[in-house]
């Protein structure tokens, strides 16, 4: 099992479970939490907490890149991670990340995609496609937009820097930074305190933000020029070398072909 599922008192855990690979975000690892949201809406689970074993230094790293397909969109709207954002956004109560660790490329994007963060002294944020050449997804982007600054947002993008916990709680990032030794308890009582309160104005209010957030509406041309510059990118030789480089363990040599 690549993730540890539980229950308690309607509040319901998915553990990032495969240490080995850093917890990245493979098609079996994101289809097994897309399963234990579905079972847990069933089970009527009214909050659920998402984290990594306690003892870990990252709490995910991302897309596996392995995975990532060439010469195609790498981040199209049927891809494993795509489904799973929208699964959360789309579950009938608050999904907490709960941070210990470090969290890379599209792991940021699904902590973003989360209710409410909670995190500790340990926790970062990097958004990184530019270590690739990765084109990303306008999606993710307004995953960004509608949760930061953008400011921050540019900055983070134009590094790959990861935004440090006191710098991720001051730009709102996290909703609460924890200590360490208090982030569990603090997490689990914020997640029972959202369980004293009426479900379905919880639920009615996610779906509200959620529809009212995403009514952004752009011209059929303003679609098409940002697929034309996506799939420029995702069809260059710096892609190509992004991953490569990757796999290489080296830094890449990109030169904007």
């Amino acid at each position: 099992m690549l993730i540890i599922t539980g229950t308690a008192e309607a509040v319901g855990t998915i553990t990032l479970n495969q240490p080995a690979k850093r917890n990245a975000l493979s098609r079996a690892l994101v289809d097994e939490m897309i399963a234990a949201l579905d079972d847990f809406q069933k089970g009527g689970v009214r909050v659920v907490v998402i984290r990594a074993a306690a003892e870990v230094k990252v709490w995910s790293a991302g897309h596996d890149i392995g995975e990532l397909p060439q010469g195609q969109d790498p981040l199209g709207y049927s891809d494993p991670l795509e489904r799973l954002l929208r699964r959360v956004a789309s579950f009938p109560g608050p999904v907490v990340a709960m941070v210990h660790g470090s969290v890379w490329g599209a792991a940021t994007d699904l902590a973003l995609s989360c209710d409410l963060i909670t995190g500790d002294e340990t926790s970062s944020f990097a958004i990184t496609p530019a270590n690739l050449g990765l084109a990303y997804n306008t999606v993710g982007l307004l995953h960004f937009l509608r949760r930061l600054p953008l400011n921050l947002v540019k900055e983070m993008f134009f590094t790959a820097a990861p935004v440090k916990a006191e710098d991720a709680a001051k730009w709102g990032v996290l909703n609460h930074l924890v200590p360490a030794a208090d982030l569990e308890r603090f997490t689990y009582d914020l997640a029972r305190l959202m369980l004293t309160k009426a479900p379905l104005v919880l639920a009615t209010v996610k779906e509200q933000l959620r529809l009212l957030t995403e009514a952004t509406s752009i011209t059929p041309e303003v679609f098409e020029r940002i697929q034309d510059l996506r799939q420029r990118i995702y069809e260059s030789e710096d892609y190509r070398e992004g991953i490569l480089a990757f796999h290489e363990k080296r830094k890449p040599v990109f030169r904007g072909k």
